[in-house]
C-alpha cells in the first residue's frame, strides 16, 4: 500500500491555493467552530481577553507586513495605534461623525502619518531605521500629551458605545462578533496580499533590495507602500480599541505597546500571517493567565498577588529570550514541524 510522503501539485492553481490539503480544510473548520462557540463558553473575564486578542491580531498582522514580510523595523506602532484611536474618538465626540465614518477616516489619517514617518526608510535600514521610527513614537506621544486643543492633553477622551446600522454595541458579547469578523477579513486579505505581485515585491525587498531593484522593482515605492498598509491596519486596531474601551488616553500608546507588538510577531513568527495570529494570541493570553493565577493563590501566597506587574515583565522578557534562542522562527515554525511530522509519518526523516 502506497503512502504519501509529501504534498505535490500538478498545476499553478493548486500551488497557489490557500488550503492545499484536506487536513488544512478540516483544521480551518475546527477553528471556525471554536471561534463561533467561544463567546457562549467563556466567562466575562476571558471573553474580554478574547476581544483583546482579536484587536491585537489586526495590529500584529499589520506590523508583520512591515517587519516580517518587507524587512523594515518599526518601533513606532504603539503611537500609530494612538493616532487611529484619537482620530476616531475626536471625530465621534466633537464632530458627531458616524462610527464607521470615524473609523474609516482614522485608518486614512494613520496611513498618511505612518507613510510620512516611513520616509526615512528610503535612505535608512536596520538599526538606523529603528531609531527613526522610535523618534516617531516619542514625537506622537508628545503630541498626545501636550496638544490640549486637539487631544485633550493628559485628560482622557470618553467615547460613547458605538451604534452601527442602528445597533448599539454595549457588551463584550456584541463586540466579539464585530472584532473577530474584522480580524478574519484582515487575515484573509493579508494571506491573499502575498499571492499578488505586490506581496512578492515586498518579499523581494526583504530578501535583497539591491537584487529587487535590478529586477525592476521600485524599492522606495514598495517600502512606503508597506508602511502605508501596515500603518492603516494598526490605525484600524487603534480606532477599534477606542470604541471598545470607550476611553482614550495617551497611557495606552507608549513605547511598551510598540515593544509588545514586536514581541507578538517575534514569538508568533516573522514573515507569517498565521504567526501574527499565534503571537497575538499567546502574548495576550500569557499576562491574563498570570493575573488569573495570582488571583487564585493570593490568599495562599499574598506576595505573588502584590508582585503581578513584576512577574509579568519577567515572564515577558524570558519568553522573548527563549524564543530567540531556541525557536527564532516562532510558534508558526513549531506548528509547521508538528504538521510535517504527522503528514510524513512514518517516513518522518
Amino acid at each position: 500500500m502506497a503512502t504519501a510522503t509529501g504534498v505535490y501539485h500538478t498545476s499553478y492553481e493548486a500551488d497557489l491555493a490557500l488550503r492545499k490539503t484536506r487536513a488544512e480544510w478540516i483544521r480551518l473548520g475546527l477553528i471556525v467552530l471554536l471561534v463561533v462557540s467561544a463567546p457562549f463558553l467563556l466567562n466575562p473575564f476571558w471573553l474580554t481577553v478574547a476581544n483583546q486578542i482579536g484587536i491585537a491580531i489586526i495590529g500584529a498582522v499589520g506590523l508583520n507586513i512591515l517587519v516580517g514580510h518587507t524587512g523594515l523595523i518599526s518601533l513606532g506602532h504603539g503611537a500609530f495605534l494612538g493616532v487611529g484611536a484619537y482620530t476616531s474618538a475626536i471625530l465621534v465626540t466633537r464632530l458627531e461623525a458616524p462610527t464607521l465614518v470615524a473609523i474609516g477616516v482614522a485608518v486614512a489619517v494613520t496611513t498618511v502619518i505612518g507613510t510620512f514617518f516611513g520616509l526615512p526608510s528610503l535612505r535608512l535600514k536596520g538599526l538606523y531605521l529603528a531609531m527613526a521610527t522610535l523618534a516617531a513614537q516619542f514625537i506622537l506621544l508628545f503630541a498626545f500629551r501636550n496638544w490640549d486643543f486637539i487631544t485633550g492633553g493628559t485628560d482622557a477622551i470618553v467615547v460613547a458605545s458605538p451604534e452601527i446600522f442602528g445597533f448599539t454595541l454595549r457588551t463584550d458579547f456584541h463586540w466579539y462578533w464585530v472584532i473577530f469578523g474584522v480580524a478574519a477579513l484582515v487575515v484573509f486579505a493579508a494571506r491573499n496580499l502575498f499571492r499578488t505581485g505586490l506581496g512578492r515585491a515586498f518579499h523581494a525587498v526583504r530578501d535583497q533590495d539591491i537584487a529587487a531593484a535590478v529586477m525592476g522593482i521600485h524599492v522606495g515605492r514598495q517600502k512606503l507602500l508597506a508602511f502605508a498598509i501596515s500603518s492603516g491596519l494598526v490605525g484600524l486596531a487603534g480606532a477599534m480599541t477606542a470604541h471598545y474601551r470607550t476611553i482614550v488616553t495617551w497611557e495606552r500608546f507608549t513605547l511598551d505597546v510598540s515593544v509588545l507588538y514586536l514581541a507578538m510577531i517575534i514569538v508568533g513568527g516573522l514573515g507569517s500571517v498565521a504567526g501574527a495570529v499565534y503571537g497575538a494570541t499567546f502574548m495576550t493570553v500569557l499576562p491574563a493567565a498570570i493575573q488569573q493565577l495570582a488571583r487564585n493563590v493570593r490568599d495562599t501566597i499574598p506576595m505573588l498577588g502584590r508582585e503581578i506587574p513584576a512577574i509579568q515583565l519577567i515572564v515577558f522578557g524570558l519568553v522573548i529570550v527563549l524564543f530567540l534562542l531556541f525557536e527564532p522562527r516562532g510558534l508558526d515554525r513549531t506548528w509547521q514541524r508538528v504538521k510535517d511530522y504527522f503528514r510524513l509519518w512514518p517516513f518522518r526523516y
